[in-house]
């Protein structure tokens, strides 16, 4: 007699309940006067460090090698950058019935940021996709987002974001942009080092995270904007969530379809243009937020668990229907010739 076997949980990201812990810290201790100064500057060595590594991380060779599939890589800055965003001022006619005005700057500069790394390669390799074309896409967000999103925050955000000006463009400029073209041009003598103690360095990575996470959160406990949010506000915004999660999917598989690549392109495609990077925004919230960042950062939070858990169901759901893909689906001319990435290393 075969044992029944026990469904899988949803994949809950523990980094997600470090987060979580940190913002409970924050409301019950918030840093203070001289705690606060401390723990702002701090934030700030941490954020440069963050897009330092970034930048050192970055292979130049890689991402050049990846330009040949251009029309993947343009398909996904278009979705993050073009579709996310149009989507996001549509949600302006949900305030205030379903979100709070702060709530949906949050949401809105949610759909600005850059798509994720780590969690787009390993869905892609898990649903059998294009898993270098992944990597590129997924680097080549992350690049053009320290650019485009503060400019494209200044174009629809303007002064509600927090106040939004000239001095945030230094801002950005100094802690996101310097330290990352320095981690590029050091890389040369420093690649090896971070290859080598990559797993030290993302704990560094977390680490720095949670910092600045503690510190928007203590600037808006002190500035007693919580206190704008209800649970009903809350259920509002994953319900909104849920719909341009559930909208941006269907775009990036059936329109990758329309598009004509073929399967393996079209699975990048959608896990790459259809995620949010939480490790690249709550960095640039700080920035740009500044004591507004808490409220701001909250919708990216909630949208990168439920992306998490969404996405690995359907990456799932791939691999098992990888064998009965059609053989002649019209596949992309342009792509590489490295396979499929079936496997990801």
């Amino acid at each position: 007699m075969k044992r029944l076997r026990r469904p899988r949980r949803m994949p809950i990201d523990p980094y997600i309940l470090l987060l979580l812990g940190t913002v409970g810290l924050a409301a019950l201790l918030p840093a203070r006067g001289t705690g606060a100064d401390v723990a702002s500057g701090a934030s700030t060595v941490a954020i440069a460090f963050l897009f330092f590594l970034y930048g050192a991380r970055l292979s130049t060779r890689e991402a050049m090698d990846g330009l040949r599939h251009w029309r993947l890589h343009v398909t996904v800055l278009a979705c993050t950058f073009v579709v996310f965003p149009l989507l996001g001022l549509a949600a302006r006619g949900l305030v205030p019935v379903f979100l709070t005005d702060p709530l949906y700057q949050g949401l809105l500069f949610l759909t600005l940021v850059p798509s994720t790394i780590q969690s787009s390669i390993a869905f892609t390799s898990i649903a059998c996709g294009n898993v270098p074309a992944a990597i590129c896409a997924g680097s080549f967000s992350s690049l053009a987002g320290i650019v485009l999103t503060p400019l494209l925050a200044a174009a629809l955000l303007g002064n509600s974001g927090g106040g939004f000006s000239a001095d945030s463009v230094v801002k950005i400029v100094l802690q996101l942009l310097v330290p990352f073209v320095a981690g590029q041009v050091l890389r040369r003598w420093i690649g090896g080092f971070v290859a080598r103690h990559k797993k030290v360095l993302g704990l560094v990575d977390r680490g720095s995270i949670l910092l600045v996470v503690y510190t928007a959160f203590s600037e808006g406990m002190v500035q007693g904007i919580w206190h704008q949010v209800s649970p009903a506000r809350l259920a509002g915004l994953l319900v909104v969530e849920a719909v341009l999660l559930a909208v941006m999917l269907a775009l990036t598989w059936y329109g990758a379809r329309a598009l004509g690549f073929g399967r393996a392109d079209r699975i990048a495609i959608q896990f790459a243009g259809s995620k949010k990077s939480l490790a690249s925004g709550l960095p640039m919230a700080s920035v740009l937020f500044g004591a507004h960042a808490s409220l701001a950062v909250l919708p990216l939070m909630l949208f990168h668990q439920m992306q998490l858990m969404v996405c690995a169901v359907i990456a799932k759901r791939r691999s098992h229907d990888a064998g009965a893909a059609v053989p002649d689906e019209p596949a992309d001319a342009t792509r590489p010739a490295v396979g499929t990435g079936a496997r990801s290393r």
